[in-house]
């Protein structure tokens, strides 16, 4: 077994020296701050210098209100924008599918506008929209006869508001996703499943949905990757308030590394992240990938 790995490894030896360009970068910006990192988190590190401690960060961390705050917090945060993604993205893509394809191009360009704008841009925005003396909703409240809400200055509803607001600017890459994915669906087995008397639920139940999944594994994996890394939205719009209610393990780790210079124990908190991160993925993994045939 490990002659004939080091066999294949010489044998494309080119190839590995064709791609080292790109893999000089990976290890110097990914693998390196990522090992070192996990160094870290085993160290009392301050501006002033490091002092091996072994677990006592680890200890700490499992000790500390805030931090467990924030991980509730990421959790409800992750586990309520994902799913709506999905389903959305889904949806949305199939009713723009059948559409003449300038119309669809439109959409796709509506979309993903907002993936490519600046998330700063985009929190002022929507920091205008949530304001509670001038901003849209308001406007739209007390044109109705409601009454103003602090949409960000309420426990109950800062997590949510901000939950609406990741929703919306990654929407647009999985839905041009799917419509990418459908595209390459034959059209032969939806004819056929059509011959044999199927309704349009049907043969999207049965033929397109099964046929998406390997798109569907893809949108959830990585988007569960990326909104556990949501950062500059709670940093412009809330700074982890009111009462730690939008606290999240990433500004949480943000804040402890670079206002209160606790490099260690930030590097701890990235520790857990990385262990909660890639358990949900294998478990996204292990429930969806055998299914999927690539």
């Amino acid at each position: 077994m490990g002659k004939g790995l080091v066999r294949r490894i010489i044998d494309a030896r080119w190839a590995y020296l064709f791609i080292l360009p790109a893999y000089i970068p990976f290890i110097i910006f990914i693998v390196y701050p990522l090992l070192n990192g996990v160094r870290l988190s085993f160290y009392d590190a301050t501006l002033s210098g490091q002092e091996f401690i072994g677990l006592e960060n680890f200890q700490r961390l499992f000790q500390d209100e805030a931090f467990l705050k924030a991980i509730r917090n990421t959790i409800f945060f992750v586990f309520g924008v994902v799913p709506v993604v999905v389903f959305l993205a889904l949806f949305i893509a199939v009713m723009v599918f059948p559409l003449r394809k300038h119309v669809q191009s439109f959409f796709r360009l509506a979309f993903y506008l907002p993936v490519v704008a600046s998330g700063v841009i985009l929190s002022m925005v929507w920091l205008w929209i949530y304001n509670p003396t001038f901003g849209l909703f308001t406007y739209i409240l007390t044109s109705v006869g409601l009454p103003r809400v602090a949409w960000l200055g309420g426990t109950t509803t800062a997590l949510p508001s901000l939950a609406l607001v990741v929703l919306t600017w990654i929407l647009g890459v999985p839905i041009i996703l799917y419509l990418a994915a459908l595209g390459n669906i034959p059209t032969s087995l939806l004819e056929a499943a059509l011959i044999d008397g199927a309704n349009a639920w049907q043969q999207f139940w049965r033929v397109t949905f099964p046929l998406l999944l390997p798109t569907t594994l893809f949108v959830l994996v990585t988007q569960t990757i990326g909104v556990f890394q949501v950062f500059v939205v709670i940093l412009l719009m809330t700074r982890g308030g009111p009462a730690y209610s939008t606290m999240t393990i990433v500004f949480d780790i943000w804040q402890t590394a670079f206002d209160f210079y606790h490099f260690g124990y930030a590097s701890a908190m990235g520790v857990v992240l990385l262990l909660i991160v890639g358990t949900i993925a294998v478990v996204q993994y292990r429930f969806l990938g055998r299914e999927v045939e690539y």
